[in-house]
């Protein structure tokens, strides 16, 4: 009797990890579709650009910028950040277009030496024609501990994340 109990249990378990494991699947193929919509939908942002003031006011996520400014003081580092397996961080730099609106622009990405000592960001010069593609950040993931933490010299932060 206890064995034809411990086989129904069995099966049940078995058919609950299958309906868990296709639902993640689904998931996964949702994801999939979303982020192929923000790729296509990436060329004709380009394409079609606005100054920034106008592509903040916009709605929806991808916007095409061409704007003419100056660079803020201060940089942000985003750390944790990977390419084809090195660790780094990604570079960020406030920006005000002559209209006024101020939003940071990704400078790109820098390897971290083995030691983790942060690279030295050179201020690119001012006054500067921009041109890009505005974007939502990056997804936070996991918030564990501050967003923000001080790097010892003013201007200079290193973030684990950048809010919404």
């Amino acid at each position: 009797m206890m064995r034809q109990h411990t086989r129904v249990i069995g099966w049940l378990m078995a058919v609950l990890a299958m309906a868990a494991f296709t639902a993640l699947g689904f998931w996964q193929l949702q994801r999939m579709h979303a982020k192929q919509a923000l790729l296509d939908a990436q060329g004709p942002a380009v394409a079609q650009s606005l100054p920034l003031a106008q592509a903040l006011a916009a709605p929806g996520a991808l916007h095409g910028v061409a704007d003419h400014g100056r660079f803020l003081p201060g940089v942000v580092l985003l750390d944790n950040q990977t390419r084809q397996g090195r660790a780094g961080v990604k570079i960020y730099r406030p920006f005000r277009s002559d209209g006024g609106s101020v939003l940071l622009v990704d400078l790109g990405w820098r390897a971290l030496p083995p030691d983790r000592t942060l690279p030295q960001v050179s201020t690119p010069p001012s006054p500067v024609a921009v041109r890009g593609l505005l974007a939502p950040p990056p997804a936070a993931g996991l918030a564990l501990g501050p967003a923000f933490s001080s790097t010892g010299e003013p201007g200079r932060w290193l973030a684990s994340r950048l809010p919404a």
